[in-house]
């Protein structure tokens, strides 16, 4: 698993190319801490991630609690179909707004 974190004015995107499963969650979440200092908007993209046991659905969550508690927001970019059925079963969807392009991730991000 790769993760990259850059920053686009006040929202920190967090790309992953990668399975997460959980000898990689505890990359992902030090990264995604990281992010988390950064900002309070957030921006994940899952692009590139084929697969998500439920280690890294854990950290999403994780995420997802951290910047709610700083009024902030978390946007998943490019979940793919197998993801979001987990996330749906889980009731985790519900908690995030999920986008087909990084690009649509901050320019919603942006209208707050």
């Amino acid at each position: 698993m790769k993760v990259t974190i850059t920053d686009q004015e006040e929202i920190t995107v967090v790309e992953v190319s990668g399975d997460i499963d959980s000898k990689t969650a505890p990359e992902f979440e030090r990264n995604a801490k990281v992010a988390m200092d950064k900002s309070k908007h957030i921006v994940i993209d899952l692009t590139e991630v084929g697969f998500m046991s439920s280690a890294g659905l854990r950290v999403l969550l994780m995420v997802y609690r951290n910047i709610r508690s700083q009024e902030g927001k978390v946007v998943l970019v490019g979940v793919s179909e197998e993801i979001q059925d987990v996330m749906s079963t889980t009731g985790f969807i519900n908690f995030f707004t999920i986008v087909e392009k990084p690009e649509d991730g901050v320019a919603f991000l942006k209208q707050d």
